[in-house]
């Protein structure tokens, strides 16, 4: 008897033990889901709660402190060295960040996926050339290629997306060639060759919802990758321009008062390890969730 209430007990404290390591993980998880869709509806409101506009300049407030460091309540994340509402620049500099992160993320994770089914399906010289493809991306630094564009067809905003969302679609395309592989020889795929079904109607509703959860994960870190991207060839000058403002920039314009007014770089700076850290929780939850078995639908 004794035995058995030991046994009992084991099974009832390990699991209370898990229930209780998952807690801080679900509250990590919430937090990160409460910022980053903080972000977006900031970034899509951002010309409607922006209290000034992020070029409008004021010598007479130049670098004003925040509000609760001897600033006034005109100017809560103080100003920069032009007079610029530092509040006002982070909340349009969320707007772009945003914009090139999701952008460019859904620019290479379609691409990539895309190549990689089609290296798997048609196989032989498409996927050697697509291979060779995945290798040559993944051996040329990505800064080299960026300001190779950028010095030849210049600078602007359309363009920066596009050229950020060629930023990573190697590795979408060898997960979703590996996934297709495996995925193409299961039992379902091959009842719908037999059935005489199109390759689309099968990659459709067979191969794709196997690999989509591996995918999400994928587009997620990308996603991170994207943000910090951004962020370090617009401080290095390479991304965003003037008049517009990015996290980035903002973070490179401050660089020079980081002794004399901090705040400048300060609040863009906690933004993105802020959105970083986010997504990389988020992508952690999903990862630890696994991916699903493929259903199998109607043929």
């Amino acid at each position: 008897m004794s035995t058995t209430w030991e046994t009992t007990w084991t099974i009832f404290h390990s699991s209370k033990s898990r229930r209780d390591c998952r807690r801080p993980l679900k509250i990590g998880l919430y937090a990160a889901l409460i910022w980053i869709a903080g972000c977006l509806l900031i970034a899509a409101l951002a010309q409607v709660i922006s209290p000034y506009h992020p070029a409008q300049i004021s010598l007479d407030a130049r670098l004003s402190p925040p509000l609760f460091f001897g600033g006034t309540i005109e100017h809560l994340l103080g100003t920069d060295e032009l007079g610029r509402d530092v509040l006002a620049r982070l909340i349009y500099s969320i707007q772009i960040s945003m914009l090139v992160a999701v952008g460019g993320t859904f620019l290479s994770t379609p691409l990539g996926v895309s190549l990689g089914f089609l290296a798997a399906e048609l196989g032989g010289l498409i996927d050697e050339g697509v291979m060779a493809l995945v290798d040559m991306q993944a051996a040329v630094p990505f800064m080299m290629t960026a300001l190779l564009v950028i010095t030849i067809f210049g600078n602007s905003l359309a363009l920066f997306v596009c050229l950020v969302g060629l930023h990573g679609w190697e590795r979408h395309a060898r997960i979703a060639r590996g996934l297709a592989l495996t995925a193409r020889n299961r039992l379902h795929v091959t009842a719908a060759r037999t059935y005489n079904a199109s390759r689309a109607h099968i990659y459709a509703r067979h191969i794709l919802p196997a690999c989509a959860p591996t995918i999400v994960v994928g587009m997620t870190l990308g996603l991170t990758e994207m943000v910090l991207l951004e962020s370090a060839l617009s401080f290095l000058g390479l991304g965003i321009q003037p008049p517009m403002s990015s996290l980035g920039n903002m973070v490179g314009f401050g660089r020079d008062y980081l002794m004399t007014a901090w705040w400048i770089a300060l609040a863009p700076g906690l933004v993105i390890a802020a959105t970083a850290i986010a997504l990389m929780t988020i992508s952690k939850s999903l990862r630890q969730t696994g991916p699903r078995p493929a259903s199998f639908t109607s043929i």
